[in-house]
Order: C-alpha cells, then sequence, then structure tokens
C-alpha cells in the first residue's frame, strides 16, 4: 500500500533538485528563481536616485515583502530536510542540511535582506543593500551549468593549478625582466618589479592598456615575447576548463536520463482478445490452400 503524501513530503519533493524526479525544475522553484531575479532587479533599481527618491515606503514594502517570502522558504526547506535522513534522528537531517552550502548561502543572502531594512543612510547599510545582488549565487542550485562549472573546477583542479602556477612564474619572470631594462628610464611605471607588475599583469591576460609600455628596444622584444606567451597562458587554462565542463555535462546528462529511466518504469498496457485456437494459422493456411 503506499504511503500517503504529506506535506513536509510535498515541500522536500518539490524545494530539493534531488528529489525532483521530472525534467526541469518544479513549479515552486520556478517562482521562487522569478522572486530571486525580482529581489535581486529591486536592490539594482534602489541605487539610482531618480527612481529611489520619493519611492523610499514602496522599496521598503517590497524589501520586506520579499524577507518574509524568503524567510518561509527558508524555514520550510530546513523542516522538510528531514525527508532525507540516512540512519539519524530527524533533527540530525536538518542540522545536516543547515550546515551545507547552498543553505549558508541561503541564509547569508536571508540576512542582508533584514539587516537592510533597518538604520538609516550610511556606508554600511548601502553595503548590506548591495550584498543583496549575491542573491544571485543562489540560483547556481537550480542550474546544471552551474554545478557542471564545479565539478569541472574541481575534475581538473590539478591542472589549473599547475597552469596559475607557470602563469604566475611568467608574470615574475616578465617583471623582474622589464625592472632591469626600463628601470633607469622609467622609474614611475617600471621602478620597482611591483610596479612593473602591472604591466606584466595587462599584457599576459592580453588586455594591453596601454598606459604603461616600454620604450627601449630590448624592453620591447621582452614585451613581444611576454605578449605572445600571454596567450599561451590563458589558452591553457580555457581549453581544460572547456574539456572538463563538456565531460561534466555529459555526465549529468547521462544520470539526469538514468535517473528519469529509473522513476518511469510503469506497468505495460496489454491489450487483451480472443486467442486464436490452437494451429489456426496452420488451418487457415489448409483452407486458403
Amino acid at each position: 500500500m503506499k504511503k500517503p503524501q504529506t506535506w513536509r513530503h510535498w515541500a522536500y519533493h518539490n524545494l530539493d533538485m534531488a528529489a525532483w524526479h521530472r525534467a526541469g525544475i518544479s513549479p515552486l522553484n520556478r517562482i521562487i528563481v522569478v522572486l530571486i531575479l525580482a529581489a535581486v532587479c529591486s536592490a539594482v533599481l534602489e541605487t539610482e536616485p531618480t527612481i529611489y527618491d520619493g519611492n523610499q515606503t514602496l522599496f521598503r514594502l517590497v524589501q520586506l515583502a520579499f524577507a518574509g517570502v524568503f524567510l518561509f522558504e527558508y524555514i520550510v526547506r530546513v523542516w522538510a530536510s528531514a525527508e532525507n535522513k540516512e540512519h539519524e534522528s530527524e533533527w540530525q537531517a536538518r542540522m545536516r542540511y543547515a550546515s551545507s552550502l547552498p543553505a549558508v548561502i541561503d541564509l547569508v543572502a536571508l540576512v542582508t535582506l533584514f539587516l537592510a531594512l533597518y538604520g538609516g543612510e550610511g556606508a554600511l547599510l548601502r553595503l548590506f543593500r548591495l550584498i543583496r545582488i549575491f542573491m544571485l549565487a543562489r540560483l547556481g542550485r537550480y542550474s546544471t551549468a552551474f554545478q557542471a562549472i564545479g565539478s569541472a573546477i574541481k575534475a581538473r583542479r590539478y591542472e589549473l593549478i599547475a597552469s596559475l602556477t607557470i602563469g604566475m612564474m611568467l608574470l615574475l619572470v616578465s617583471s623582474t625582466l622589464l625592472f632591469l631594462v626600463e628601470g633607469p628610464y622609467q622609474p614611475e611605471d617600471f621602478g620597482s618589479i611591483p610596479r612593473a607588475m602591472w604591466w606584466s599583469v595587462a599584457t599576459l591576460t592580453t588586455v594591453g592598456y596601454g598606459d604603461v609600455h616600454p620604450i627601449t628596444p630590448i624592453g620591447k622584444i621582452l614585451a613581444g615575447i611576454t605578449a605572445v606567451t600571454g596567450i599561451g597562458v590563458i589558452a591553457m587554462p580555457t581549453g581544460i576548463l572547456a574539456a572538463a565542463f563538456s565531460n561534466a555535462i555529459q555526465r549529468q546528462h547521462e544520470e539526469r536520463e538514468r535517473h528519469r529511466a529509473e522513476h518511469s518504469h510503469s506497468p505495460v498496457e496489454v491489450r487483451t482478445g480472443p486467442k486464436p485456437p490452437a494451429g489456426g494459422i496452420a488451418h487457415g493456411r489448409d483452407e486458403s490452400g
């Protein structure tokens, strides 16, 4: 006999992405995504004086409404996480969820919402208002692309660390060489290795602002070598991440298809009808012959 569905069971399967067995995200999570985007848009519009001035009460009510909705959502998520207990009590399952990264991000975003409701104008209040923009980080739980990026970085972390180390070595070497060559002629821009690093960063990343540039022939040759090397420095981690991201997307697709197949087993409808008599086909052939 099928266990009756409770409100907690319904909330868990509609709020937790791993518990939703259908394609895409649940309708409830779609509503939450829309509310997150609306809250971020509200935080952005508050920074425009021509819009905010004269509408402070409206923005405050909207912010209070968002804070109340997201507080209720957070409480329900923690309450419903007891459905995912693994050889533990319900409260231990809730504590395990509350200490997870998505729940911590939710809590930080929620705290900044309430902190921005209090106090007058000031740098700290403006900081809290701007931090609300980071509520976009909450969308990571709803996007398989964000999860794939995280999986790709984790799978290729050693290769990325190696490429980053190579880039830092090239940065230091190029800064040191330009300091030795250009330092005597441009002490303001290349008078020390830290000063020369700004030029090296702009050149290795192929940005090339042009505010600082070598003027000696040897310096120009070194600059050309650094610029060409910078192309490889940028391309190396890009290729590593692109391959890892493609593999992560493919694995997610395979897991989603397998998960969907496991939860889509339904009894096959068998059409019943009069069974042909034994030897009916042969009998028909005899008659036709």
